[in-house]
């Protein structure tokens, strides 16, 4: 049997890491002013996505805009801030549960739902300071990602 040095185990790591890298996926969200659950949407309004996988917010409608919602992310994840009708490309790399907001319309329920990982869903914490109507959606969306398919 060969004896393993660097020069046999050292190819073998870096594949496995540039591979890893690679296997990330980019999902497409959608920034409506009305969707099949209501007008000022994302589509889709939830996303089970692993770490590392980046989500990018495509401006479908004018006006809109995806912000981090404070309070609203796992310990020590970056927060973002997109610009109206820009498109914006995010990593997500820490697991757990993520609130995005479109800022003009955050008042009127406009945010969605990122799960990093295997996040449970019932753990998710809505901070009292957002506001009625995002707060029963983000109820709503999790009520909708749970129900059995």
């Amino acid at each position: 049997m060969p004896t393993l040095n660097h020069r046999t185990w050292l190819p073998v790591v870096l594949s496995a890491l540039l591979c890893s890298q690679a296997a990330a996926e980019t999902f497409e969200v959608k920034m409506r002013n009305r969707s099949a659950t209501g007008p000022m949407t994302y589509e889709p309004e939830f996303l089970q996505i692993k770490p590392g996988d980046k989500v990018k917010f495509l401006a479908s409608s004018s006006g809109h805009d995806a912000v981090s919602i404070p309070g609203m992310a796992p310990a020590g994840a970056k927060p973002f801030k997109g610009k109206i009708n820009e498109e914006i490309e995010v990593s997500f790399d820490a697991p757990g549960l993520y609130g995005v907001q479109c800022l003009p319309h955050y008042a009127m329920g406009m945010v969605m739902l990122v799960q990093v990982g295997d996040a449970p869903l019932p753990g998710l914490q809505v901070p009292a300071e957002v506001p009625e109507r995002a707060q029963q959606r983000f109820k709503d969306i999790v009520s909708r990602a749970s129900a059995p398919r």
